[in-house]
């Protein structure tokens, strides 16, 4: 049994079912607070620069900050995420999927902290001088708006590709294409970003604004960790549906195929109670041993001595 196995006898029951659905209702909140007030959200974002200064609020808050703007095509995703989201917690199990959604989640803050632990550095922080220039709340509020639920969502997309890799979806309801090439393009899309931000850290004339790439960076690596980490320490319990319908299928084959018994046999004619359910069945007590007749042969037969 591993780990996970384990975590979830003792703590199934916690495990909060239809996750995807209260992360898209967080969201709803997120673009009301948009609509009414923006500049509140700027008292949610994941913030470790605020958050070591006593607003641990934004550990949990973060989760509302919606990750894009509001539009058709937001809303096209977020259906999509629920929709992927739902299917991978009926496979999975509701503990394995709140293993999986939240542990990316958590990354997320731990990266976050890592990130302003390090810049805090005596040599770091002297190269930055956000102290002495008065901008460390400033360029921290920016930096925050990295580490969202984005990269979370998107590791959703992966997981399910990995599932189920031949799986046909309709991209933007119009375009069918294979989860696994959908995958294979997102990974590619987030190579790029990756590679992208890297290098403008060390092209920035400002080390502020290579912070600020660098805070993505690590948003993104962090966010996608979970991914990485769930199916490498599970991969040898882990089983795509294709996997359990072969290991059945696989199981039914290699099982012997036995034949029931008959119970009762005439030992004259043969007969048995599976081809003649109505015929009766007798022992004889004349004869030396066990010997069945029925009852045409009962008492017309020889008797064994």
């Amino acid at each position: 049994m591993n780990w996970l196995s384990k975590l979830e006898r003792k703590y199934g029951k916690y495990a909060i079912p239809n996750l995807t659905l209260y992360l898209i209702i967080c969201y709803a909140f997120g673009y009301l607070i948009r609509i009414v007030n923006a500049d509140f959200l700027n008292y949610l974002y994941l913030d470790p620069y605020q958050i070591f200064h006593g607003q641990v609020w934004r550990l949990l808050t973060w989760i509302v900050v919606p990750p894009s703007d509001l539009s058709i095509f937001t809303l096209i995703m977020l259906y999509f995420y629920f929709s992927i989201g739902a299917t991978l917690e009926r496979t999975w199990g509701t503990f394995r999927y709140n293993v999986y959604l939240l542990g990316g989640m958590l990354l997320t803050i731990i990266g976050a902290v890592l990130f302003y632990a390090i810049c805090c550095l005596p040599p770091v922080a002297a190269q930055l001088s956000l102290a002495e220039s008065g901008m460390a709340a400033e360029v921290w509020a920016y930096v925050a708006q990295g580490f969202s639920t984005y990269y979370v969502c998107m590791s959703i997309i992966l997981a399910f590709a990995a599932t189920f890799p031949e799986i046909r979806v309709l991209f933007m309801f119009i375009i069918p294409i294979k989860i696994k090439v959908l995958g294979i393009v997102y990974l590619i899309m987030l190579a790029f970003e990756f590679l992208t931000d890297f290098i403008a850290i060390f092209r920035s004339e400002s080390p502020i604004v290579g912070l600020l790439h660098a805070g993505r960076c690590v948003a993104m690596l962090f966010s996608l960790l979970a991914f990485v980490l769930f199916f490498i320490t599970t991969r040898s319990s882990f089983r795509t549906p294709n996997q359990i319908r072969r290991q059945k299928k696989f199981q039914q084959q290699m099982q012997p195929k036995t034949q029931t018994l008959s119970k009762h046999k005439c030992a004259i004619c043969g007969r048995t109670e599976k081809q003649f359910p109505d015929l009766e069945f007798r022992f004889c007590s004349k004869c030396n041993g066990n010997y069945e007749y029925c009852i045409d042969h009962l008492y017309t037969h020889k008797h064994v001595q």
